[in-house]
């Protein structure tokens, strides 16, 4: 069997980053449930930060920029710049919602994570952020990983 892209990284380098997301794929190793987090995890994101603007739209902001401080801590220019990106996508959507932010971002919220607790069923293996709550903001780097691998980009 190949080594996995992030435990490739890992023997490469010795950067948090790397070793975070080696750990986040020991758990995320079933096709089925890898799929159903390239889903769950932006929709996650997204149903997160509406429900958080619903509150209002500050604590929102503040939320996402301390979201880039914790990505500008992995010390990855290519990772700050896709989550960057990512972060305006997701304000984009939020605004896009209008007055619906709450309800839509509240179903999004409850279907997402219900499917994400079924991948998790399927691989037999706990979330990651039962062990440590960083592993919440490691989840979408480990689609942008993917997605990066892709594109032949190395972060």
């Amino acid at each position: 069997m190949h080594p996995t892209a992030a435990s490739a990284a890992v023997a490469s380098g010795d950067r948090k980053v790397d070793r975070l997301l080696a750990h986040y794929e020991e758990s995320h190793r079933h096709p089925t449930n890898e799929l159903i987090h390239f889903v769950a995890i932006p929709a996650i994101m997204v149903s997160l930060v509406g429900l958080i603007y619903a509150v209002h739209p500050w604590a929102a902001y503040a939320f996402l920029l301390a979201s880039l401080v914790y990505y500008l801590t992995l010390r990855s220019p290519v990772f700050l710049l896709a989550m960057g990106v990512q972060t305006a996508i997701l304000v984009a959507l939020v605004h896009a919602m209008g007055s619906l932010v709450l309800p839509i971002s509240a179903i999004i919220f409850v279907v997402a994570w219900v499917f994400q607790f079924v991948g998790h069923k399927i691989e037999g293996r706990k979330p990651s952020f039962f062990e440590d709550i960083q592993y919440l903001w490691v989840g979408p780097l480990f689609v942008v990983s993917k997605l990066l691998l892709k594109l032949g980009i190395r972060w």
